[in-house]
């Protein structure tokens, strides 16, 4: 059963709370189900191992310039008017991606609009969105928050990710052409970036930074940082590695090696990582209940060092079961860091630069990530199919221990 401190957590969270947790179910839903297909449509459309990989590597890169540019004015112009635009630019690249097989404006659309090719969160959203939920419940319950807040967003990722999955093989097995199913998807995906604008335009000026003001020249120089600004930016490094480790084993191209390796079916792909994210998910709360005994660093080290054994493990498996049982069972510890992780950046600045150190350090990782699939896509078409589990576990090692020998003596305000 769920101790009082969760429950308490989500019955405390404002309106804007609720908004902001509805609206990360809406686009992880969407991230999930286009996750599952979305290097499958790239190959229907013509485009070889390489390509994918490059494609997707632009893509997060233009979500990370574009992330750059929203997030960093959103305490000044307004954080509801800048998630707004985040959402149309969601609804663009989905009507992008559905309209055309041009592997240029594929490109295109991919660096200018917001797709997601890992399931994960990419675009203005996050940045944005960690800086108002402190804002939304007391500061004794941030962790709490963001915990409901991770489990929200894995829930509705493995709902995509089985909807998506299950939807493009139903398509198939009626009669629909691979590249028409997996189109249907990409046009969803669009759609649900409307919802998302509908749910951003009800936000109340409480979501608002406090205080707001032009930032002065030093500031803006600074990433809208001052006294934090030190530890924001050895953050933003560290967690520059570890997204960089990750990119190497987006769920797009996880998916896409299940299917070269195994010939996973779609509808099966979906059913992985269903049971992939509802663990993450799950593991996300009890992050916060474990972060509350032992520390916020501690957590996020300690969880993280055995998942990253057992992403180096998937491809050694023998068989398909195997791999997919510690693909799973890597899942369920692996996302713990991650309300830990935001809870713990939010805590060790001042309130009037978190929106600033959240869009700095989501940053950071989205352009870290962005480098990443090109690098995995030319290794599978070389053949080397386990080389990225292995880079990715063993620089995501590399990252554990540097993180816990520069962090464990800086403790928040609650742990003192």
């Amino acid at each position: 059963m769920l101790a009082l401190p969760e429950i308490q957590a989500l019955r405390l969270l404002s309106r804007d709370g609720r908004l902001l947790f509805g609206a990360r179910v809406v686009r992880l839903f969407a991230y999930g189900a286009l996750a599952v297909v979305l290097a499958l449509y790239l190959a229907q459309l013509g485009l070889g191992e390489r390509q994918i990989g490059l494609v997707l590597s632009l893509t997060l890169a233009g979500d990370a310039a574009i992330s750059f540019g929203i997030a960093g004015v959103a305490d000044r112009i307004g954080r509801r008017c800048m998630l707004l635009a985040g959402a149309g630019l969601m609804i663009g690249a989905g009507v992008a991606f559905a309209l055309t097989s041009n592997p240029l404006l594929l490109t295109l659309a991919g660096i200018v609009g917001t797709i997601s090719p890992s399931g994960a969160e990419v675009g203005p959203f996050l940045s944005i969105e960690q800086a108002v939920l402190p804002q939304t419940a007391p500061d004794r319950h941030r962790t709490q928050v963001f915990a409901w807040y991770n489990l929200a967003g894995s829930l509705a990722t493995a709902c995509g990710a089985l909807f998506g999955g299950g939807l493009a093989q139903a398509l198939q097995r009626s009669g629909l052409a691979p590249l028409a199913s997996y189109r249907a998807i990409v046009i969803i995906y669009g759609l649900l970036g409307g919802v998302l604008a509908l749910l951003f335009a009800r936000l109340s000026p409480a979501a608002e930074a406090p205080g707001r003001q032009q930032p002065s020249r030093a500031a803006v120089a600074q990433f809208g940082l001052r006294r934090s600004r030190a530890v924001v930016l050895r953050l933003a490094a560290l967690f520059m590695l570890d997204a960089f480790a990750g990119g190497l084993v987006v769920q797009s191209l996880i998916a896409y090696w299940f299917r070269q390796k195994y010939g996973v079916e779609p509808a099966a792909l979906g059913a992985i990582f269903f049971g992939a994210n509802l663990l993450a998910g799950i593991s996300a709360l009890a992050a916060a209940r474990v972060a509350a005994r032992f520390g916020l660093v501690n957590t996020m080290v300690w969880t993280h060092l055995p998942s990253n054994v057992l992403l180096i493990l998937v491809p050694l498996m023998p068989s398909l079961a195997l791999a997919v049982a510690v693909l799973l069972v890597r899942f369920s510890i692996s996302q713990m860091d991650v309300p830990t992780r935001q809870s713990y950046t939010m805590a060790v600045v001042d309130p009037d630069e978190r929106s600033a150190a959240a869009a700095v350090t989501t940053i950071a990782r989205t352009a870290a990530v962005a480098l990443a699939p090109a690098i995995t896509g030319a290794l599978l078409s070389v053949g080397l199919l386990s080389t990225p589990f292995v880079l990715a576990g063993g620089l995501k090692i590399v990252y554990d221990l540097l993180l816990y020998r520069s962090f464990r003596r800086i403790r928040p305000q609650e742990e003192r």
